[in-house]
């Protein structure tokens, strides 16, 4: 029988998507889901808007049941974005759907019109009274400031739009950053600002794990045989993460503990004490886990055959290799999806 492994340190938020968790007790572990909100204004943001909700989307994945998203129109009728797609929303804006809600999010756009609009500062005064968070991307935060509730508050909004905003908002404070999260009010000025804006916000709820894993699963997408540079922490120190640049080069060929240390200029014992202290493993773990979770990329992402991933990735043999794939994984490589085929 195959003895279980877990993955350690950076590289089990790498493979968060493929394990099986065990399952949550009841009565210790009860939550709410998170109540997201989006109100899509005309000519919003489509890349903005995906960006925020890939997240929370991918979070789900990996643990389920954390967000629950719902789109909003102001009227009642389909949203056309700013590619030209005809977006419809999940219900109108409302009372009733208000009282559901922990966040509420504004999704401007380039060309969305920058006017006062008397029903969406209405919902959105009656939010902050209710105590819901709110938030705005690309140009949200200009409606935000219009409904007086960026009174106070550092904020991002897209560079054509703060002058505009400080003429209509003087005590809130515009930032040139690609996204800001100021107390309970969330705001990004770019696609790649509300992407980042989501994994602060979840990293800030749920810990530093769950967002390395999403942005593990978000950084491969759409790949096969290309990997996308190294993926060392940086808060490392320079040593150790030379020494995991040096492994994850060196896959096919596993270097031993002796060539690592020496690499580094230090003592096989100084190369152990840098990985317990920092990552909380052993070098020999932390190599094979970098070999196996290549090995699944590649098994996933790619047509080679499993004796052609196994010498890859540094295994003697196909039958080593099914051993300490199924001991972090549960199941062999036999049994992967093949996305590559």
């Amino acid at each position: 029988m195959t003895r279980h492994r877990t993955f350690s340190g950076g590289t089990h938020s790498k493979n968060m998507l493929y394990l099986k968790s065990t399952p949550a007790d009841p009565a210790t572990d009860r939550h709410e889901p998170q109540r997201v909100g989006f109100v899509l204004l005309a000519h919003f943001s489509l890349a903005a808007f995906t960006g925020a909700l890939d997240t929370l989307v991918t979070g789900n994945l990996l643990s389920p049941g954390l967000f629950a998203v719902t789109t909003f129109s102001l009227q009642g009728s389909e949203v056309l974005s700013d590619l030209g797609l005809l977006i419809k929303p999940d219900a109108v804006l409302s009372a009733t759907a208000l009282a559901g809600l922990d966040l509420l999010m504004v999704c401007g756009g380039f060309r969305t019109p920058l006017k006062a609009d008397p029903l969406l500062n209405r919902w959105l005064v009656d939010a902050a009274r209710q105590g819901i968070d709110l938030g705005g991307l690309w140009n949200g935060a200009f409606h935000l400031a219009r409904a007086d509730q960026l009174r106070g508050y550092r904020c991002a909004i897209h560079p054509e739009n703060r002058t505009a905003l400080t003429e209509i908002s003087p005590e809130s404070i515009v930032t040139p950053a690609s996204h800001v999260i100021d107390r309970n009010r969330y705001t990004a000025a770019s696609p790649n600002g509300a992407f980042a804006l989501m994994l602060e916000m979840l990293r800030n709820r749920h810990g530093a794990t769950l967002a390395e894993g999403i942005e593990q699963i978000l950084a491969f997408e759409g790949l096969r045989f290309r990997r996308v540079g190294s993926s060392t922490p940086a808060k490392l120190s320079a040593p150790l993460r030379n020494i995991i640049d040096l492994m994850e080069n060196n896959l096919e060929e596993p270097l031993s503990l002796d060539q690592l240390a020496a690499f580094v200029g230090l003592s096989r014992r100084q190369v152990d004490r840098l990985f317990q202290r920092q990552l909380a493993t052993s070098p020999h773990r932390h190599y094979m886990e970098l070999r196996i979770t290549e090995s699944r990329r590649l098994l996933q992402h790619s047509s080679l055959s499993i004796m052609e991933v196994a010498v890859a990735c540094g295994f003697v043999s196909v039958s080593h290799f099914s051993k300490c794939y199924s001991a972090y994984f549960n199941y062999p490589p036999s049994k992967e999806t093949r996305l590559g085929e």
